[in-house]
């Protein structure tokens, strides 16, 4: 069964880091581009809305990033653990997001999110 599981969501303070993970199962990884969206708690199922943070080729040559979180976030991949990360620094409340990962070739796989809240 294909399966993408993300986790390290939490709470946060402006200015705190967070690492998420995501886990894959099911398919073979490396042959994927791998991507973090976000998307407003409570609109989990508007798929269209979802917005696009950052993206990894595979074999991790090339990355993309939103213009609101470059030289913050940071994507990278381990494939041979099947796991893709995405590192969060320098928070703020305008992160606050259910975070997904996605993994596309010529299918999609979506996880089912991950809760960041920064708050104070």
């Amino acid at each position: 069964q294909v399966q993408l599981v993300e986790s390290g969501g939490g709470l946060v303070q402006p200015g705190g880091s967070l690492r998420l993970s995501c886990a894959a199962s099911g398919f073979n990884l490396g042959w994927f581009a791998m991507s973090w969206f976000r998307q407003a708690p409570g609109k989990e199922h508007r798929l269209v809305e979802r917005e696009l943070v950052a993206t990894v080729s595979p074999g991790g040559t090339f990355t993309h990033y939103a213009d609101s979180v470059k030289g913050r976030f940071t994507i990278f991949r381990d494939d041979s653990k099947s796991m893709v990360y995405l590192q969060m620094d320098s928070l703020n409340a305008d992160d606050t997001a259910l975070y997904y990962c996605q993994a596309s070739k010529t299918q999609t796989y979506w996880g089912q999110g991950t809760l960041v809240i920064v708050s104070s």
